[in-house]
């Protein structure tokens, strides 16, 4: 057996998350074994996965179920763990005994807001985008499903989707500095620059 080929597959950048190794272990494509590779994948199961989103009809997209089923049409051709809450520790996110529950706490919070005009639709999304990249439910690709979750929510309320700074956040650069920016200001509760980001 020859040498263990050295691949940039599971390099992440430092504000990223990087994924356990039984995570790592459920990469579907064998084909895959550059980051470029794992990128083209993830991207081509994203745009179907968002496209299937957008054709549903189902009234109520703020359920766990929803959450999952989101998660799994986004990644499940690519990660087998894809719609399952993670069960290992990371550098962010809460202890993942806690995710069910803080999901569902979320998602009662968003109904409650909507229902009683708390806040602007536009807050209300992007409140919920902030509270479940907090909690960190899955693995790998929290930023981009919270970003559809939010993005759908708006939709439904009759608004169109966000711009997201009409840039690709998962490269590096000044446009995903800003975003990360943006979150951290709203880990210590000023959501106004995360608001004003998803609409630039």
């Amino acid at each position: 057996m020859g040498p263990k080929v050295v691949t940039d597959l599971y390099d992440t950048p430092s504000d990223a998350t990087p994924l356990a190794p039984s995570e790592r272990d459920g990469l579907l494509q064998s084909w895959i074994t550059f980051r470029r590779d794992l990128n083209e994948a993830e991207q081509a199961n994203i745009t179907a996965g968002s496209a299937w989103a957008l054709r549903q009809r189902r009234r109520d997209i703020l359920t766990d179920d929803f959450v999952r089923l989101l998660h799994h049409k986004m990644f499940g051709g690519v990660w087998a763990w894809a719609g399952s809450y993670r069960k290992t520790e990371c550098n962010i996110g809460i202890h993942p005994a806690h995710i069910a529950l803080e999901v569902n706490v979320t998602l009662s919070d968003v109904k409650y807001w909507l229902e009683h005009g708390a806040y602007s639709t536009d807050e209300i999304a992007i409140r919920l985008h902030h509270r479940l990249v907090t909690i960190h439910p899955f693995a790998n690709g929290n930023g981009r499903h919270t970003r559809l979750m939010a993005d759908l929510l708006v939709v439904r309320q009759g608004n169109s989707p966000f711009t997201w700074g009409r840039d690709n956040l998962t490269e590096p650069g000044s446009t995903r500095k800003q975003y990360i920016a943006a979150l951290r200001a709203a880990d210590n509760h000023d959501i106004a620059p995360l608001l004003a980001f998803a609409r630039s």
